[in-house]
């Protein structure tokens, strides 16, 4: 089934060639989707290092996404297959400055780089989903995503304006995984109790604070540093309709849910925290738009070829776990 999967999926990207803009919103899409299985991959690994009451509690909710990894590999394939219709420096090395970004970015490397993440991942992701990992492996698993999101998130999303530099950016978009993870649970979770809530709504107050002092502080080390490329970086993101968005964004998905989470009856309320988790879900699928939306031309088709996408892999993703309940089940009898 994931063979034919993939296979469908090379057969679109070849389809979607003449309509960049789709092979782009594709991308968008992707980036959002793929935030929660690999955000819950990485809580299992972290969970089985140091314990705790949230993570048995969040067990039945984080150990499906993380199986669904592998998904997040089959659901890249466009990507690599459209990759001189999406990245700038994959349709010339000319348009790179003669620095180490043209020896970097490269097809071969970025191709190679994301298949050693995304296999390790789907390694890991089934691995402790299965409840099968160890706590060496949990470590060693870790180290091992630190090092491979500090690249691909920079390949997948910062080289689409390949002369922006951030060193937080891949620490900023792991936090943000996270986020999405932690979302996604209080949303599901319903038979949360007691402790177990109050300890999700505690890790979600320390993520969402760490991806906005993240942003924030790239922000003012970009203000500060006054360089030409830094700054054009922002101005992309800063015309008034970029700046509306990002207010309501910061408001609504940020600012809210965490004044929310200050309150003991919230974090303490399933109701309460699946309004929380519902708000940040919608901070984060804006949060990704502002970040990569403004590196296209066409941006509105972009916009909503992304919506497209990411409704597709959110079903295909329910489809896909109503599949694993079903023959959990078959086996069971």
């Amino acid at each position: 089934m994931l063979i034919l999967l993939a296979s469908g999926l090379v057969l679109a990207a070849g389809r979607l060639r003449p309509y960049p803009s789709l092979l782009q919103g594709w991308l968008l899409g992707f980036a959002i989707w793929s935030c929660a299985p690999i955000g819950c991959m990485t809580l299992l690994l972290i969970h089985r290092l140091t314990g705790g009451r949230w993570g048995f509690a969040a067990g039945p909710v984080l150990r499906p996404l993380a199986v669904m990894v592998p998904l997040v590999a089959i659901a890249f394939i466009p990507v690599l297959a459209g990759l001189t219709d999406i990245y700038p420096w994959a349709a010339g090395a000319s348009q790179i400055k003669p620095d180490i970004a043209r020896w970097y970015l490269g097809q071969p490397w970025f191709v190679l780089r994301a298949v050693i993440a995304l296999i390790g991942w789907s390694v890991l992701g089934v691995t402790f989903g299965l409840g099968l990992g160890g706590r060496l492996l949990a470590a060693l698993g870790l180290a091992f995503f630190g090092f491979t999101i500090s690249m691909v998130a920079v390949d997948w999303f910062l080289s689409l304006e390949p002369h922006y530099v951030s060193t937080a950016f891949a620490s900023m978009i792991a936090i943000q995984q996270l986020v999405a993870a932690l979302a996604v649970v209080a949303v599901l979770a319903s038979y949360f109790e007691g402790k177990a809530l109050n300890d999700i709504g505690n890790l979600l107050i320390a993520t969402v604070l760490g991806v906005v002092y993240l942003e924030y502080m790239t922000y003012v080390v970009a203000w500060y540093g006054d360089l030409p490329h830094k700054a054009e970086w922002f101005l992309r993101r800063s015309t008034d309709a970029w700046i509306g968005i990002l207010l309501v964004t910061f408001v609504t998905g940020a600012v809210l849910p965490f004044a929310m989470l200050l309150f003991e009856g919230v974090r303490g309320s399933p109701a309460g925290l699946r309004i929380v988790g519902l708000l940040l879900l919608f901070g984060t699928v804006m949060h990704f738009a502002w970040l990569l939306v403004p590196a296209f031309s066409a941006q509105a088709p972009v916009a909503l070829t992304a919506l497209g996408a990411l409704l597709t892999l959110t079903i295909g993703s329910v489809l896909f776990g109503k599949g694993i309940a079903s023959a959990e089940v078959r086996h069971a009898e």
